[in-house]
């Protein structure tokens, strides 16, 4: 990786289907699935799922700003979720599955909150957007089968994949 890579860091429900989406963009060095936002440090998969680390399932992105910005990869996170459900995502219920942008500095969090209140006034949806956007906290790395999951099972991802398929293609005509 090269010296000018950021990062950046969401959660939309379950990690396996939001890796796919950036993976492959230009300018993305890599995307890891994993845990954060929570108290409990290096917490497992069976932790998170019990709903008492705090933390959700997220993606961390390596990307180089000079060919994507963050800017277009906050409006590729909004494409991937229901933004109006606070509880979860799709078939994912419960706040580890909770919508966030996880901000690393001032500038993220202005252009987050910029993007947020763009797509409310957009009219695109009915309810209110209720994504939070928080100050990154440590990211700990799922378990390695988790990491590039559409790749190890890809029948499965796309099992899991089914209901935010439909709602991408009524909100967002994909």
């Amino acid at each position: 990786m090269t010296d000018n890579i950021e990062t950046a860091i969401f959660a939309g429900g379950c990690f396996w289907c939001m890796v796919q989406p950036f993976d492959s963009l230009p300018g993305i060095e890599k995307v890891r699935s994993g845990y954060t936002g929570g108290h409990t440090e290096n917490p497992t998969y069976e932790d998170v799922l019990s709903h008492t680390t705090g933390h959700t399932e997220a993606v961390k992105i390596w990307f180089d700003p000079a060919i994507m910005s963050y800017e277009e990869l906050v409006s590729i996170y909004w494409e991937q979720t229901d933004p109006t459900d606070a509880m979860g995502q799709f078939q994912d219920r419960g706040d580890n599955y909770r919508p966030v942008i996880y901000v690393a500095d001032e500038q993220q969090r202005q252009i987050a909150e910029k993007s947020k209140a763009a797509l409310a006034a957009s009219g695109r949806f009915d309810e209110p957007i209720v994504t939070t956007i928080e100050s990154a906290k440590p990211f700990y790395e799922a378990e390695e089968y988790h990491q590039d999951f559409y790749k190890k099972d890809p029948n499965r991802e796309a099992l899991a994949m089914r209901q935010r398929a439909a709602f991408q293609a009524d909100k967002w005509g994909k």
